[in-house]
């Protein structure tokens, strides 16, 4: 059930039943010569209107822009700053908690994300209550990261094995090839591929990973092996998200 093909007295049934909501959140960046800027959100979207249909639960618009400052010198990348994310988040959680839910899950598909949206967790907590909006005390938020999830994590070892790397990574270049099989990208990568690099500037980056790669190979990957990783992801959110929705 996608929020925003549902109307509102569609949602008031469902409240009825289940207060708890999938988010999907990604990035608009780079991802190296091959990987589609979109690759963050997509990936997120596509899991996250999976664990809907598997779980029978409410899947909200996905959060297409993220916190990817570091991505910035990289023509197409569009980022927020992290208070501005913040923001953003505290105000749909607030918007939806009046409305009656109280468990957001949230499906991740970058790893700048996470930092901020444990702040902006602990920020709204703190205004609901301050808000004395009803059931504050039930409402509760936690991140699933596809990316980290262990029959994820343990299938790119098997596939990819040190080239999996870190970003513009195989297993979610596959995911996208699965998702938008019209829309796969090739080109030519260098067999050396920057890797262990502190974070700091945008500058910093482009300089120490010039094609936007951090230690991948993402020519190995390929539509069925992102068909492979849809379904132990998706599988394994669902079940993530039911015992959230228990606690």
């Amino acid at each position: 059930m996608l929020l925003h093909l549902s109307t509102w007295q569609e949602v008031e049934i469902y409240l009825q039943q289940s207060q708890g909501i999938i988010f999907p959140i990604g990035s608009t960046e780079q991802h190296g010569p091959t990987g589609l800027i979109g690759t963050d959100a997509i990936c997120a979207e596509s899991l996250a209107h999976g664990v809907g249909e598997s779980t029978q639960a409410i899947v909200a618009p996905t959060i297409n822009i993220g916190m990817a400052l570091h991505h910035t010198a990289f023509p197409g990348t569009i980022s927020l700053r992290p208070s501005t994310m913040i923001q953003v988040i505290k105000e749909y959680i607030t918007c939806l908690a009046k409305a009656g839910f109280t468990k957001f899950y949230f499906i991740n598909g970058h790893g700048g994300n996470m930092a901020t949206l444990k702040a902006a967790f602990s920020e709204t907590y703190f205004d609901l209550a301050d808000l004395n909006i009803p059931n504050a005390d039930k409402v509760k938020c936690k991140v699933g990261n596809w990316f980290m999830c262990s029959t994820v994590y343990k299938l790119a070892k098997e596939l990819y094995g040190d080239e999996e790397g870190s970003h513009a990574t195989p297993s979610e270049v596959a995911l996208t090839q699965y998702v938008y099989p019209d829309s796969i990208k090739l080109a030519e990568l260098s067999p050396e591929v920057a890797k262990g690099h502190r974070i700091y500037s945008a500058a910093d980056f482009r300089k120490n990973y010039p094609d936007g790669r951090m230690g991948s190979n993402p020519a190995l990957a390929t539509p069925e092996h992102g068909k492979q990783f849809y379904d132990a992801a998706v599988k394994e959110l669902s079940n993530d998200y039911l015992k959230f929705l228990s606690e």
